[in-house]
C-alpha cells in the first residue's frame, strides 16, 4: 500500500535537524518509487551519505523519478563514473586555507567553515570531499583562528559556511557573534545557509533577535535552484529574516535535468522575488568527481542566460558565474 509523505510534525527545528530521513530505501518508499526507476546507488551513499528534512521531502511529488528536488538528493550510480578534469578539491580551497577553519581567497573578506553539520547533503556540493577532520574546532581553536582576521584590516567581510552556519545551537552563534564584535575593522557579516528553504522552521525568534542585534548589516545568501522549493513556510522564514533587517540573496547552481531549461529558471527569478529574495549568481558546476552527470555546458548557460534576460526585468536576472581556482574573484560569463 502506498504510503503518505512523512510530513514533520516535530516541534522544535532541533527535533527536526535530529530527525533526518538518512535512508534512501525509505525515501523511495515514502515517494512510491522504485530503487530500479531512479538510478539509486548504495555504493554512492557510501560515498557520500544521504541526508534531508522530512518537511523537504514533503515537497517531492510521489510517483515522480525525475522530481527535481529529488535529484538534488537521491545517491545515484551517476555518482560513481571518474570524469577526467573532476577533482576532489577543484578550487583548491585546501591552499586557501590560512588557519584552521578560515579560507582567504578574495582580497577584503574571509570564509569561516563553522561546522560540518547540515541539514542536507546536496549530491552536487563542491565541498561533499572537504576535509572536516582537519578544520574541526574547539572555542579555544576558534580563538586562535580568529586572530587572523584580527592582525588583518584589510579584511572587512566575514562570510559564515560550512556544512551549514544555521545548524549550530543558538549559543554557539551567541559566542561567535560576539567574538566578532570585538573586530573593529568588520563591516559586514554573510551567512550561506539552505536551512531557511529546508528546516524553514530553523528561523525562529531568538535567530531573527540575533541577527537584527548584530552591528553591521548581514546579508544572508540561500541556495535555491528550483522553484518548488519554496512554500508558505520558506515564505515565512524569509519574511522573518527581512523583519529582521537581513538582506536577502540566493545563488544557485545550473545543475542538468533539473534546471537547464528556460522555464523553471524563469519561474525560479519571479518565485524568488514573491518572497522577497533576490537572484544573485548562477554558477556553473563546480568539477567536483561525482558530480559530472550534473555538467551542463557553458554555450547551453549562455543560450539560458539570453532568454532569462529577454523574459525578465534586469533585476530577476542572476548573474552567470563560475568559480576558478587561483581567482581574485568569481569569473562572470
Amino acid at each position: 500500500m502506498p504510503q503518505t509523505l512523512p510530513l514533520h510534525t516535530l516541534s522544535s527545528w532541533q527535533e527536526q535537524l535530529a530527525d533526518l530521513l538518512t535512508d534512501p530505501l525509505e525515501l523511495l518508499r515514502c515517494l512510491n518509487l522504485q530503487p530500479s526507476e531512479v538510478g539509486y546507488s548504495e555504493a554512492a551513499l557510501h560515498e557520500f551519505p544521504l541526508r534531508v528534512p522530512r518537511a523537504y521531502v514533503a515537497r517531492m511529488r510521489p510517483g515522480d523519478a525525475r522530481d527535481p528536488l529529488l535529484l538534488q538528493v537521491l545517491p545515484a550510480l551517476a555518482e560513481l563514473a571518474q570524469t577526467p578534469g573532476y577533482a576532489l578539491d577543484p578550487l583548491e580551497e585546501a591552499s586557501a586555507t590560512v588557519a584552521p577553519g578560515i579560507l582567504h581567497k578574495y582580497q577584503g573578506r574571509v570564509l569561516l567553515i563553522t561546522t560540518q553539520a547540515c541539514a542536507i547533503h546536496c549530491r552536487y556540493c563542491f565541498r561533499r570531499h572537504f576535509p572536516y577532520a582537519d578544520n574541526r574546532q574547539s572555542r579555544a581553536d576558534w580563538e586562535q583562528s580568529l586572530c587572523y582576521i584580527e592582525r588583518d584590516g584589510s579584511i572587512e567581510e566575514v562570510i559564515l559556511s560550512g556544512g551549514d552556519p544555521l545548524a549550530l545551537s543558538a549559543s554557539h552563534l551567541d559566542w561567535l557573534f560576539e567574538r566578532l564584535r570585538r573586530i573593529p575593522h568588520l563591516r559586514r557579516l554573510r551567512l550561506h545557509t539552505r536551512l531557511p528553504l529546508v528546516l524553514p522552521d530553523r528561523v525562529d525568534a531568538r535567530l531573527c533577535e540575533q541577527l537584527r542585534a548584530l552591528p553591521w548589516p548581514a546579508v544572508v545568501v540561500l541556495s535555491a535552484n528550483h522553484a518548488r522549493e519554496f512554500d508558505a513556510a520558506v515564505d515565512s522564514a524569509c519574511a522573518k529574516l527581512r523583519e529582521a533587517g537581513v538582506t536577502l540573496l540566493n545563488q544557485s547552481v545550473l545543475l542538468a535535468g533539473i534546471n537547464d531549461e528556460a522555464e523553471p529558471l524563469t519561474a525560479l527569478s519571479q518565485r524568488l522575488f514573491s518572497a522577497g529574495v533576490l537572484p544573485y549568481y548562477l554558477h556553473l558546476p563546480d568539477p567536483v568527481q561525482g558530480t559530472a552527470h550534473f555538467d551542463v555546458s557553458l554555450a547551453r548557460a549562455q543560450e539560458l542566460l539570453a532568454t532569462l534576460r529577454a523574459r525578465l526585468p534586469g533585476y530577476l536576472v542572476p548573474r552567470l558565474v563560475r568559480e576558478e581556482a587561483g581567482k581574485p574573484g568569481k569569473t562572470l560569463l
